[in-house]
């Protein structure tokens, strides 16, 4: 028996090792293909008007359009008996609709039919408040559609807009009511298929294996696809998460080699290359399209389940003879899922903003974070010891360099259980985080969803106990390997697990924590080192009798969920957690960051990370970030300073790296390049202002941090797959560099405004391609017709910055106005939600600034006040030269002056500064140029 188990550890240590080695290359053939996955190959090999099915017994009910699918008894008699059985069976469909313009489409089986179970809906994603926004049909009105044999049914949706159910064809699109031109379609080209569930029978068999895993499937195949159109669209983009370009590529169709669809489906992925349609950490299926003759629209398919999308290339279809209106440019789409069930929702748009605060409406908007989290983090696998923490600190202060955040990884734990200290290198955790705090520094620590099986361990052995893990597919606690070798994982889905998860950050039950400690969940995708795929089984088993193929992609969702829930339990509900999680799917944007994963030090996955963060912000992500340099690999000191350069404009601002690279710290790599670096992070801290009053927009309406320029200038047809620039809000411009020795960067300025360079104030006229100098810092402008805010004095970290001055850039439109907005807050709590905020918005005109309230007043509870001051006012595009200005209501004249666009020594003053008007940010008050 001893030699049983001296065996099994071998062969465990043997598996870690090959994941540990496996991290210097991503091995394709360890990863399904669409051909090793039969549901992706069935619905790839299925043509045009594949479907048969058609709409019967159309009826409103319970506020809702409903019908059932069937299919026609001439064509079932073609079938074989098992086909025939299942193509008997009904399905149901319902169509409801919302306010905004927004469309809710299910399909499900019918449960009249006693179906051997019912079929996973996704829990806990959907906001409650979004039901209260459905409006109840009341009726519906009949059309014949292209001489149709049966009545298609129409519904009221939108100002403008309508939704068809169309009967035989079965289809539904959502059209403009008057012209009838389509906007988004659903089964426009028959290639709906819907597998239902089966009661296994002598004879049949299920399995699929891949490699050396077998997947037992005892409800035999449960898939969904179906075909899904976008009108007038000149793009596609999100469904993230994949290291490839903004605008989706066509996968499928004329001039495509070879491609594979665009896979969601949560994986643990070393080193992932670049440019592929592969699938990474996170998933999120939804689409926007784009086009400059519509707008704006999206499609969300809400399913936990691996899914494949294909982006079907023009003339895909031109062997069927299908009819679609030839009039309509469009963009079609092939989505595919092993399982669940069809919950889908149409956004309607039609401008950009208005399909992303139509997706928050369904499933939140971002949670407001802490003021110190959008600050810079500094993180490491691992510092060694509580001497490396001290001395990297101090490290900061001696450079000059402002943080906020030291990580923690996996090596401070006591042998890689969670909630515990390796009390030879952590002896003193307590102190350590006390010390940081001083310097209002927070730190951060890991703790990931896999448990060490370990009978002396408290989170083992409650969790055993009381049958808090997964379990396989016989019923056993699922046993997996991971960093601590043998481990098992807590099944998330159930709420009263998640609730007993989230106790565990209680200070009486982790040990060594502080109120200034917070966390990151790594691997929950979840990853299994000797798993199918580096995963869990599909045929794994959940609360509820869901198996893991169901859900897989939601798992890594609900331990961020516990864990965020655990923080706020933590401190009464009144701090806001910070967590940052590795997996995410649909609703993560409520409960913290996340980030792309284990990059490599290449300039190609510096360009790759805007565009993987573009496409998180525009899908409700709005708080994303790679990591800074690259986590696996030496980067070059030039590539090192660029990434801190394009990373500082950026939502999360982290720095990481693995355990094997060589310290990369910003004061090891010479004076200038120090210099490089802590300039790059200093202007992070000088807008921290401006990015905090964008993450509470965020907040308020899903309207991401960071966006693609056709975001803000939708028209704009060459913004449409620019991928390398991106907008910070809107109003400043960033474009990265990519490349090696860049001494000058081409720059499309967009639209017809003038932008302003951040670090000079040049002007330069926008509509056009401009070369820029670039060899110190990346290019940046500001847009005119903005005022942004922001603090100059350099601290160590934001809690020093709280009763510092402000600065207002005032960047005029040919007009000679321009607005901004400031949101402040206490930083921390959610006394914000009571009304407990300043928020300011500032207007030029006619040679006057003033400020104006934007905030409600707070009835009852806490008020927030603030004694900052604005000290100075800098005028951009200001063509007269006054010499001083009057403040009101104190009556005061102030003096106006040539100074600095930037506080930095050695920049020559050269711009108009209304010097120390001293008004504060709380109070109305107006600036008129004399």
């Amino acid at each position: 028996m001893k030699s049983i188990v001296v065996l099994h550890h071998l062969l465990c240590l043997l598996l870690l090792f090959s994941h540990l080695k496996s991290v210097s290359s991503w091995k394709k053939e360890e990863f399904r293909n669409c051909d090793q996955t039969p549901f992706c190959k069935r619905a790839r090999s299925r043509k045009p008007q594949h479907c048969k099915l058609i709409a019967t017994d159309v009826v409103v009910d319970n506020g809702d359009l409903t019908a059932k699918l069937i299919t026609p008894n001439n064509f079932q008699q073609n079938l074989d008996e098992d086909s025939s059985e299942i193509a008997s069976k009904p399905l149901i469909l319902s169509l409801s609709v919302y306010q905004n313009g927004i469309l809710r489409l299910k399909i499900d089986e019918d449960p009249s039919q006693n179906p051997p179970k019912k079929r996973f809906e996704v829990p806990d994603v959907v906001l409650p408040e979004f039901e209260s926004k459905k409006l109840w049909l009341q009726r519906h009105t009949k059309e014949v559609i292209n001489g149709d044999s049966a009545d298609s049914f129409v519904v009221y949706l939108y100002d403008g807009y309508e939704a068809v159910l169309r009967s035989d064809p079965f289809e539904v699109f959502v059209r403009e009511q008057g012209s009838g031109n389509r906007v988004l379609s659903f089964n426009s080209h028959g290639l709906f298929d819907f597998e239902q569930l089966r009661v296994k029978k002598e004879g049949d068999n299920w399995e699929e294996r891949f490699r050396s895993h077998t997947d037992s499937r005892p409800y035999g195949p449960q898939s969904i696809s179906f075909d899904m159109s976008f009108y007038g669209a000149d793009f596609v983009y999100g469904i993230p998460e994949h290291a490839t370009t903004l605008s989706l590529k066509p996968t499928n169709g004329p001039g495509v080699e070879q491609s594979e669809p665009y896979r969601l489906f949560n994986l643990d992925v070393f080193e992932y290359i670049t440019d592929s349609p592969f699938g990474l950490y996170g998933s999120i299926p939804f689409m926007l399209s784009h086009g400059k003759s519509h707008g704006t629209s999206g499609f969300f398919w809400l399913n936990a389940a691996e899914m494949q999308i294909d982006v079907l290339a023009p003339g895909w279809d031109t062997e069927s003879s299908i009819s679609l209106p030839s009039d309509q440019k469009r963009i079609d789409t092939l989505w595919m899922s092993e399982a669940g069930i069809i919950d889908s929702f149409f956004f309607i748009g039609p401008k950009p903003k208005d399909v992303a605060k139509q997706y928050a409406s369904v499933t939140g908007t971002s949670a407001m974070p802490q003021l110190f989290a959008t600050g810079y983090h500094q993180c490491r696998w691992n510092y060694r010891d509580e001497e490396d923490v001290k001395n990297v600190d101090s490290k900061f202060d001696e450079h000059d360099i402002p943080y906020d955040v030291l990580w923690l990884d996996i090596e401070h734990t006591n042998g890689k259980r969670y909630f515990t200290w390796d009390r030879v290198l952590f002896p003193n955790p307590e102190e350590m985080q006390k010390d940081l705090a001083s310097r209002g520094r927070k730190m951060v620590t890991i703790v990931d969803p896999h448990i060490k099986r370990d009978e002396g361990y408290h989170i083992h052995k409650e969790a055993s106990k009381n049958g808090y893990y997964v379990k396989d597919a016989t019923g056993k606690d699922y046993d997996g390997w991971c960093w601590p070798g043998s481990s098992s994982y807590i099944d998330m889905v159930n709420p009263e697990i998640r609730s007993w998860w989230a106790d565990k950050f209680a200070y009486t039950e982790y040990s060594g924590s502080t109120p200034s400690l917070y966390i990151w969940n790594d691997m929950n995708e979840p990853s299994v080192f000797n798993g199918p795929e580096v995963t869990m089984p599909r045929d794994a088993l959940h609360y509820g009798n869901i198996e893991h193929r169901e859900l897989h992609n939601a798992y890594g969702y609900y331990f961020h969920m516990a864990t965020s829930d655990g923080l706020l339990k933590r401190e009464g509900g009144k701090d806001r957690p910070f967590v940052l999680s590795r997996a995410f799917f649909p609703g993560t944007q409520r409960y913290g960051t996340v980030w792309t994963g284990d990059n490599t030090a290449e300039w190609e996955q510096l360009r790759v990370s805007v565009p993987m963060i573009l496409t998180l912000g525009i899908t409700g992500i709005t708080f994303s970030g790679a990591d800074v340099g690259g986590f696996f690999g030496n980067p070059d000191t030039e590539l090192l300073v660029r990434w801190y350069q394009v990373a500082a404009y950026l939502p999360f601002f982290r720095g990481h790296a693995h355990h094997d690279t060589k310290r990369r710290e910003p004061w090891l790599f010479g004076d200038r390049n120090t210099e490089l670096m802590r300039e790059a992070i200093r202007v992070r801290y000088t807008l921290l202002p401006y990015f905090y009053t964008l993450f509470r927009e965020a907040n308020v309406s899903g309207v991401p941090v960071v966006r693609p320029l056709w975001m803000e200038f939708p028209n704009d047809e060459a913004t449409f797959n620019n991928d390398e620039a991106f907008m910070v809000g809107n109003a400043l411009l960033v474009q990265g560099i990519y490349t090696e020795n860049a001494k000058d960067a081409s720059v499309y300025l967009p639209g017809d405004e003038t932008w302003y360079d951040l670090r000079s104030g040049t002007a330069y006229k926008g509509g056009k391609t401009q070369k820029v100098e670039a060899s110190g810092a990346i290019p940046v402008f500001q847009r005119s017709g903005t005022i942004i805010p922001r603090k100059d004095r350099f601290r160590r970290s934001t809690v020093q910055m709280e009763n510092d001055p402000y600065t207002l850039v005032i960047a005029l439109d040919s007009s000679g106005e321009a607005e901004g907005e400031l949101y402040i807050d206490d930083g921390k709590s959610y006394d914000f939600k009571n009304g407990a905020y300043i928020h300011r918005r500032f207007l030029f005109s006619n040679g006057k600034l003033t400020s104006v309230n934007l905030a409600t007043s707070a009835s009852v509870g806490p008020t927030f006040l603030s004694d900052c001051t604005i000290e100075r006012i800098i005028l951009l595009g200001q063509t007269s030269k006054p010499k001083s200005a009057r403040i009101e209501p104190a009556n005061r004249v102030t003096e106006v002056e040539l100074g600095p666009i930037q506080t930095r020594t050695g920049v020559r003053p050269s711009v108009l500064t209304i010097r120390k008007p001293n008004v504060k940010v709380s109070e109305d008050w107006s600036i008129q140029l004399l």
